[in-house]
């Protein structure tokens, strides 16, 4: 992503095939999409590939979180709660940290 500047990059694999991501950059401006200058993804999926969770803001949709294949709105306030808000989700759908 041009002109971003990396905020965080974890990625973690589970010995059941599980892949945990988080990803964030902090936008060099906020744009109207992106009104608090984050550009996030934080996946965690299962082995054959399929979404527990996700929270991402891609161009077009705006802040929104996946619980498996339902998507939900998400109001994004800091890096803090949205980090808080995925690991409780994370563990909420079986998932573990």
């Amino acid at each position: 992503m041009a002109d971003a500047t990396p905020v965080l990059n974890v990625k973690r694999e589970y010995p059941d095939g599980a892949i945990l991501q988080i990803v964030i950059w902090q936008l060099p401006q906020p744009t109207t999409e992106r009104p608090h200058g984050y550009k996030y993804r934080l996946n965690y999926s299962l082995a054959d590939g399929s979404t527990l969770v996700r929270y991402d803001n891609e161009r077009g949709k705006g802040d929104h979180k996946h619980i498996r294949e339902v998507q939900h709105p998400y109001k994004f306030t800091s890096i803090r709660q949205l980090l808080a808000d995925f690991n409780a989700d994370v563990l909420d759908n079986g998932g573990s940290l």
